[in-house]
């Protein structure tokens, strides 16, 4: 992949209203339940990889451009030391969901503690560890959009009503 990729299969529009960052190419495993998800809420996303520690300047770039653009919520999924959503929420107003990710010999507790252990005033809304995580971001993230967004809404109500008849 590389390392910028434009989807949005929810239509035409060309401004992505969700930023999937990634601290490094190898986390793309943990993301791929989480597009189909947001193309099912009907979001434009767009997916990009910038580590806070070896890209920093591209980091910034990318979070003030799509910011500027229209972006309206950051995931951003990291692990071991995962300082990327940290850092994300350092340089942005808009809401940031951290997703934790299983690497390393402490198989993701660091990264859990990392991104939940966020400084008063730059807060970070945290989820479980690895790929159901961030399936739950996107439905965060969904959810969020869906208190000024109708149609956003209806598809978050639909996908609950599945989950109760039980889908996954």
């Amino acid at each position: 992949m590389a390392d910028r990729k434009k989807i949005s299969r929810s239509g035409s529009v060309s401004v992505p209203r969700v930023v999937v960052l990634l601290g490094s190419a190898s986390d793309l495993p943990v993301i791929e339940k989480m597009l189909p998800l947001l193309d099912r809420f009907g979001l434009p996303y767009l997916v990009e990889i910038a580590s806070a520690h070896r890209q920093p300047d591209k980091l910034k770039r990318i979070v003030k451009k799509t910011e500027k653009d229209g972006a309206e919520i950051f995931v951003a999924v990291a692990g071991m030391a995962a300082h990327l959503p940290g850092v994300v929420a350092s340089l942005t107003a808009r809401p940031v969901i951290g997703v934790p990710v299983a690497s390393g010999p402490l198989a993701g507790v660091d990264a859990l503690l990392s991104i939940v252990q966020m400084p008063p005033g730059v807060p970070v809304a945290t989820v479980a560890v690895g790929s159901a995580g961030a399936r739950n971001a996107a439905c965060l993230a969904a959810r969020i959009l869906a208190l000024k967004d109708a149609k956003v809404a209806a598809a978050v109500e639909e996908y609950r009503r599945e989950l109760a008849r039980g889908g996954r």
